[in-house]
């Protein structure tokens, strides 16, 4: 075997190990899916007044754990793939789906409409 063949075999293996330790959890998509509300929410908030809008972040701001845990982690399927995993939410009609790897999320499908579907169901 030659040290470029070996060399590339460990950087692989190296490669591997690190995006399966940094693989995401359940806990931290619904972090993602939190922050991807809140940016839904400021959006929304634009047309509305500065107070109004005070009001709005306020009150999401205290209930979006409770949104989180009620809406969206009961209807989340995670598929752990070891190096990724695969998160599957339905929620409100839409379908959510998202890859997670190295404590990165890329949505695949259905987030946006998903988010503030969410938005207008708190409101």
């Amino acid at each position: 075997m030659s040290l470029l063949r070996l060399s590339l075999i460990v950087a692989v293996l190296a490669v591997s190990v690190a995006l399966a330790l940094t693989n995401p959890t359940t806990d931290q998509y619904l972090g993602f899916v939190q922050v991807e509300l809140t940016k839904a929410m400021n959006r929304m908030d634009q047309s509305s007044s500065e107070r109004e809008g005070a009001v709005v972040r306020s009150i999401f701001q205290r209930h979006s754990q409770e949104l989180l845990n009620s809406m969206v982690r009961p209807h989340t399927v995670r598929q752990n793939w070891g190096v990724l995993s695969r998160f599957e939410t339905t929620v409100l009609g839409s379908r959510i789906v998202v890859i997670g790897i190295g404590n990165q999320f890329i949505p695949i499908e259905g987030v946006d409409e998903a988010i503030l579907a969410i938005g207008r169901r708190v409101f």
